[in-house]
């Protein structure tokens, strides 16, 4: 029984991995508040206006992203696989760059502009998280690579309700990294940069070698 399950989620062990090595590697990282930091600034940061109620959708990213990493590890084993290798590449170039290049912003208000229970829960995250290792934005670049990953499943191809509510999220979700002060335009912008780059690695590549399977297969049927 437990060599049987071994075998059908042993594809689970690499993320296990990553996850520990990625989760200390990132606290080392925030508790190094004694580095240089390069503050990251743009012109657009200063027109954008801070909106509290964005904290929701930017709180549903980390429920986002497990879900739609654990669905693919139950349902889909390939495509398990390629969300992983998109996720833990931008992941880690996101490491490699804040250990390298420190970075930080200075965006967040020094008051509150109102007392509610969405400018509370934002105190609340600015209090648990430093402005600090902030290139490119992760919060970007993963919602990107969830959004993929269930436009890109064969299973969640008919399910197109499914396929606008992931896109609405993840659009709210980058939205809500500048309206909540949490990252300048310049993160966002390279964090979707990124993301589509990898696109094009992770997605594109396989239909292309699929559009050529299909044109080899016509050809030998054909003759």
């Amino acid at each position: 029984m437990g060599k049987k399950l071994y075998l059908k989620y042993r594809h689970a062990i690499p993320l296990a991995i990553y996850m520990v090595i990625y989760l200390t590697w990132f606290a080392w990282l925030e508790r190094q508040d004694d580095r240089n930091f390069n503050i990251i600034h743009v012109g657009l940061d200063d027109y954008i206006p801070f909106c509290e109620v964005f904290v929701v959708p930017y709180f549903l990213w980390f429920a986002y992203v497990s879900v739609v990493v654990v669905y693919l590890f139950f349902k889909n084993k390939q495509d398990y696989y390629r969300s992983c290798a998109f996720l833990f590449t931008g992941m880690t170039l996101f490491l490699i760059i804040s250990t390298l290049w420190p970075n930080s912003h200075q965006l967040r208000l020094a008051q509150m502009p109102r007392d509610n229970v969405f400018t509370q829960a934002v105190a609340v995250l600015w209090s648990i998280d430093t402005p600090t290792n902030l290139w490119p934005s992760i919060h970007v670049y993963n919602s990107l690579g969830a959004h993929f990953a269930v436009m890109r499943s064969a299973d969640l191809e008919g399910k197109r309700w499914l396929r606008i509510a992931s896109g609405v999220l993840a659009f709210s979700i980058i939205l809500s990294t500048m309206f909540l002060k949490q990252h300048s335009v310049f993160d966002v912008a390279t964090g979707l940069g990124l993301g589509f780059v990898m696109y094009i690695l992770v997605y594109r590549r396989d239909i292309v070698m699929a559009t050529k399977a299909q044109r080899e297969l016509k050809k030998r049927v054909s003759m």
